[in-house]
């Protein structure tokens, strides 16, 4: 990171509780969400780290790229997954779910996930996805 910084000189946005990863790097931290030019929203979903966090694109119907807090299943359906590495299992769940609540099937048509995308059968996106979500 610091390298890319220093040839760059941009800024790190990254969740609050995962800023002292980064010592002394400038970063800029936030604590639930970050809004940026009105398309793009950054969503704090702690469970598979403590910062977890989802990156929602208003357009195309509605894009989150979700890292690895939902992953696809061997049936294509995003879902949390529990590893050895979850943080908090329940605050996982908890924050599938307040992903439920905020979106709809108008406004959260495609789920690109970090992980597991062999399970998409070469599609790499994961489309009309809201009704698809599972909370586990």
């Amino acid at each position: 990171m610091r390298s890319i910084q220093q040839a760059t000189g941009c800024d790190i946005l990254i969740q609050e509780q995962e800023a002292y990863l980064l010592p002394g790097l400038n970063v800029t931290t936030f604590e639930d969400t970050f809004s940026w030019r009105d398309r793009v929203e950054i969503l704090w979903t702690s469970g598979h780290s403590p910062g977890s966090s989802c990156l929602y694109h208003n357009g195309l119907g509605g894009v989150l790229f979700t890292g690895r807090h939902l992953l696809p299943n061997q049936q294509g359906i995003p879902v949390p997954l529990r590893t050895a590495k979850t943080f908090h299992w329940p605050r996982q769940i908890k924050n599938v779910k307040l992903l439920l609540d905020r979106f709809t099937p108008d406004t959260l048509q495609y789920i690109l996930p970090g992980a597991n995308t062999g399970f998409l059968r070469g599609k790499g996106v994961i489309d009309q996805a809201y009704p698809k979500i599972q909370v586990g």
